[in-house]
């Protein structure tokens, strides 16, 4: 680093060259030279978490009498700056650093210490001062738990409902519209396309339950356990004083954990929320592929809906148009799946009081989060909302269905309908037209019988 751009700065371990214009110090230098594995920083949702979590700190000492009130209004301040995006260019750091996020912690610390310095015109410590009353080993914990719940409230489940919404408004406008049912694949029974739709729905209605039943545990904060869960350089009423700040500041009903040993250890809640993320991705990936599959085509496939032309589909095939909307939600759905299991790998490396794969469990389960929420507004605007039915094709396939004979099974027995169906394939004819020859039965009777309307 050239002289001209660098100054000098210390920590306890000696003199650190840092960038001139850097609002950070020695010890982020120190991470930004040692972890250089991904290139990945941390995610903006944790940071604005960092930030509010470090303004709720600043406010908490300061009403406790440990902090002087302009250091505290100064810290709470430039925190707020922080959780806002106005400085995210000043946290480098690699997600693959310390197990502890004890560098993004200490970066955050920092750049808030040399905001509010330059505010008040007298020094900020970012260890004695920003960081009073706390430890990277809660500060991060909380972090994961409030970064989460923003996203939950802000992000997923707003984006769940649209999508919702979408299905039901599109599903109340296809009762009418029969369609051939489809177990492994193959024909079976008719349904109409808003029972198909509505199965969607319940899925995503139980995706959303699911995800409410989590956030009661979201909603306990680590902080205030500081080094190992005992609490030690905090004030009496210092934990309850933070969660008190931040929920006013995110409108969020956040409380201090049941057990701050637990909380400084573990990332259970996470796993838990992370494994119902999963399921949601399950089913996205499901309804993506009963999209594609129905939009397969246009000749050589099922050709049952046709989904809104976005792009064109190929480098090489003029005109090949392709389900990008689906595609791209199954690829996004699927990140989330191999999310899980690095959250769930991680959930378990905690060592007696401390889990030492915090920035890792931070940035997948952000990422998932973000992934879904977008996936489901992808999937609302771009495919569902805009589908059409096909229903000529429907018609004229259902038509030809042998599996309707199944509506016959208990008069004329489940033998000679499996008869009447293997000829009506193979003669491509109407399983009504063949149920006339083989049973002699009226066909009046046969015809309301065998109606697919009167089957759904």
């Amino acid at each position: 680093m050239d002289k001209n751009n660098y100054r000098i700065e210390s920590d306890s371990l000696g003199e650190v060259q840092v960038p001139i214009n850097a609002l950070y110090g020695a010890q982020t230098q120190r991470a930004v030279d040692n972890f250089t594995i991904s290139g990945i920083a941390m995610p903006r949702a944790f940071i604005r978490a960092l930030g509010l979590v470090k303004a709720a700190c600043a406010r908490a000492n300061a009403q406790l009498g440990t902090l002087a009130p302009d250091v505290a209004v100064a810290i709470q301040h430039a925190a707020m700056d922080v959780s806002q995006g106005c400085y995210d260019r000043e946290f480098p750091l690699d997600v693959f650093q310390t197990g502890s996020g004890t560098s993004t912690n200490m970066n955050a610390n920092e750049v808030i210490a040399h905001l509010a310095s330059k505010q008040l015109g007298i020094p900020v410590n970012p260890n004695d001062q920003v960081n009073m009353s706390q430890s990277s080993n809660d500060v991060i914990p909380t972090c994961i738990h409030l970064s989460a719940a923003l996203l939950l409230n802000d992000q997923l489940i707003p984006a769940l409902d649209h999508l919702i919404q979408v299905i039901d408004d599109k599903a109340a406008t296809l009762t009418h519209v029969v369609k051939t049912g489809r177990t492994h694949l193959m024909d079976a029974m008719p349904v109409t396309y808003a029972q198909e739709l509505s199965g969607w729905k319940a899925q995503l209605d139980q995706a959303k339950e699911r995800l409410q039943a989590v956030q009661p545990r979201l909603y306990q904060l680590a902080i205030g356990g500081t080094a190992v869960g005992t609490g030690i350089n905090t004030p009496k009423g210092f934990a309850t004083a933070v969660c008190a700040e931040l929920s006013q500041l995110t409108q969020l009903p956040l409380d201090v954990t049941h057990n701050h040993f637990a909380a400084l250890s573990s990332q259970d809640t996470a796993v838990e929320l992370s494994g119902q993320l999963k399921t949601l991705a399950v089913a996205l990936i499901k309804i993506a592929n009963d999209l594609r599959w129905a939009n397969s085509g246009p000749l050589a496939g099922l050709g049952e809906i046709s989904l809104p032309v976005l792009q064109p589909g190929s480098s090489i095939m003029p005109g090949k148009v392709n389900p990008v909307a689906p595609e791209a939600v199954a690829m996004a759905a699927t990140q989330v799946i191999g999310n899980d299991c690095c959250i769930t790998l991680a959930g378990q490396s905690g060592n007696f009081q401390l889990n030492v794969m915090l920035p890792l469990v931070a940035h997948n389960l952000t990422q998932s989060i973000e992934l879904l929420s977008n996936s489901a507004l992808l999937l609302a605007d771009s495919a569902i909302s805009e589908m059409t039915i096909n229903t000529a094709q429907i018609e004229s396939t259902l038509a030809l269905n042998p599996i309707l004979i199944t509506a016959l099974n208990q008069v004329i027995g489940y033998e000679q309908g499996a008869i009447i169906a293997k000829r009506a394939y193979a003669e491509k004819r109407t399983v009504l037209e063949v149920a006339i020859e083989v049973t002699g039965m009226d066909g009046d009777e046969l015809s309301r019988l065998l109606n697919p309307k009167n089957l759904t």
